[in-house]
């Protein structure tokens, strides 16, 4: 896919001014990321955030990690995402993503190959979906380029490689947290996870890795906090996030948290840029 092995995934994007945007993504390609990606739960809207973010820079590949199938119909998607691919050729991944808030009776394998009906064909757009499960997996490898994982351990990294196989392409998002303590590193993590452990799809996708009743309650165990938000020194925090491409992984997005809110994750965007990008 043209990413590198490692990438930047960050929240910051969603509600930063546009100059601040531009500034940032700038720098950051100045500092020899290959790859951004960004979500879309609630702030900007998923296109003309990639797109914006595409214009501001020159050879930065742009991900929507991931761009809600709720949030437009497949015909805008196409659309969309036929002009990113004529207008930067090569640039732009489309990850989609069921997304949002259940959906009582609307089963996500079923919606999701539905929307993918309706966006074909859709020639030199490069398109992943969002996929943690067996099915879901295997759609995305037999219908796309390949898989986006969030929060998820590196042994599902591995279980992921071997459903997807060889070929398809495998980017996991990891969180990241620059702090030593280990009170102070689970407090600001539970804090960071909180709202995935309320979730029933996040939930369901936790118990299948593994993880037990009392793991995922009480904010979560320190087991579910170490294994979903490497924590630490900077080489600590290095060493684990090698530890995905070690096991199948083509693409590690690192997302930086517990920064103070008003301040920017780019002094620590720079120091994984030194520690990481010469390897990747």
């Amino acid at each position: 896919m043209g990413l590198g092995t490692f990438g930047v995934w960050t929240f910051d994007f969603e509600s930063q001014s546009a100059a601040v945007v531009r500034d940032s993504v700038q720098e950051l390609e100045d500092l020899g990321w290959r790859a951004v990606w960004v979500p879309e739960v609630g702030g900007r809207e998923a296109f003309s955030l990639a797109g914006y973010l595409l214009s501001a820079t020159r050879r930065m590949a742009v991900a929507n990690g991931i761009a809600q199938i709720w949030s437009r119909d497949a015909a805008a998607a196409r659309g969309a995402s036929l002009l990113l691919a004529d207008a930067y050729p090569g640039r732009h991944v489309l990850g989609l993503g069921f997304g949002g808030k259940p959906r009582p009776g609307v089963k996500p394998l079923a919606a999701m190959a539905e929307y993918l009906d309706a966006l074909d064909p859709a020639d030199g757009v490069r398109r992943i979906l969002a996929a943690y499960g067996p099915k879901m997996l295997e759609l995305s490898r037999d219908r796309t380029h390949g898989a986006h994982t969030y929060h998820v351990n590196v042994a599902h990294t591995a279980q992921a490689r071997e459903v997807l196989g060889p070929d398809a392409f495998l980017g996991v998002e990891h969180a990241v947290l620059f702090e030593t303590d280990p009170e102070r590193a689970r407090a600001v993590a539970r804090e960071h996870l909180a709202p995935y452990l309320a979730t029933p799809y996040n939930l369901a996708k936790f118990r299948r890795l593994g993880y037990t009743e009392d793991d995922v309650t009480g904010g979560g165990s320190d087991r579910l906090v170490d294994d979903l938000v490497f924590w630490g020194d900077l080489d600590t925090v290095v060493d684990k996030l090698r530890a995905h491409v070690e096991v199948g992984a083509d693409h590690v997005g690192v997302q930086v948290i517990g920064v103070p809110a008003g301040e920017t994750a780019m002094p620590h965007w720079r120091a994984l840029a030194e520690a990481l990008l010469p390897a990747a």
